[in-house]
């Protein structure tokens, strides 16, 4: 926790703020704070700053805070993700969050597994738990945006196309004759596939409504790695709101 991100919920009154489970229990553990250390805190959804620990009790931590500074700039950028499974599901949101990611799709695909939609970690709570993890470890504050879709064809076909014209579409996908483009200076759509990758029909589709299918090389990624390696490729730090 690089970050200690507040919400509304947290605050106790100006400038100040009272945490508990597992934020609390990341400063004794992890960072052992004590009395009069000070912390980055940041408000969700608002600006970042410092914060010093007043008191900590067995099931508290209070804090006082100044927030002086923007969060960084978020990534210019949409991510179509075809559903991994639950486990690669966690890391790879979390990743995507602590990159400045913040509009995600997640779609069907031949490829998908129908368990994988049962996923608990769909939920609403789950999502945002671990979209905070990867907020904190970045120091960002912005929460991401996670549309589900669960029908591929009426996706590509009613709601793909009006993505694009704000955010021109790339769609990673092995064997196909454009390397991925290297540090671009405008807005994208980034379509990655399942494990397996998306079949050519899906693939046809996605060409179909705008995209432009790109390869990283002739090694073969699991989703998890080609997440950031595709990210990092686009968009190099020098990103713009």
């Amino acid at each position: 926790m690089n970050l200690a991100l507040l919400s509304e919920q947290d605050l106790t009154g100006p400038g100040s703020a009272r945490l508990t489970g597992r934020r609390r229990d990341h400063l004794t553990t992890v960072l052992k704070a004590t009395e009069g250390d000070t912390l980055t805190v940041g408000l969700l959804n608002g600006r970042i700053g410092t914060g010093t620990l007043l008191s900590l009790t067995s099931t508290a931590a209070e804090l006082s805070f100044t927030l002086d500074r923007e969060p960084p700039a978020a990534l210019p950028l949409s991510v179509v993700l075809a559903m991994p499974r639950p486990k690669m599901l966690r890391r790879v949101l979390q990743t995507l969050a602590g990159l400045g990611v913040k509009d995600i799709w997640l779609i069907n695909a031949y490829k998908v597994e129908k368990s994988f939609w049962q996923t608990p970690w769909l939920g609403d709570l789950p999502l945002t738990e671990n979209l905070t993890l990867g907020l904190e470890q970045a120091r960002d504050t912005v929460m991401p945006r996670v549309h589900i879709r669960k029908r591929f064809k009426p996706f590509v076909e009613d709601e793909l196309p009006t993505l694009l014209r704000a955010r021109p579409g790339l769609v990673a996908h092995p064997g196909t004759a454009s390397p991925c483009p290297v540090h671009i200076d405008h807005p994208a759509t980034l379509c990655i596939g399942p494990e397996g990758g998306f079949i050519p029909y899906e693939v046809d589709m996605l060409v179909s409504a705008g995209c432009q299918a790109v390869h990283l090389g002739p090694r073969i990624l699991r989703v998890e790695t080609a997440v950031p390696v595709l990210v990092s490729r686009l968009y190099d730090g020098a990103s713009v709101r």
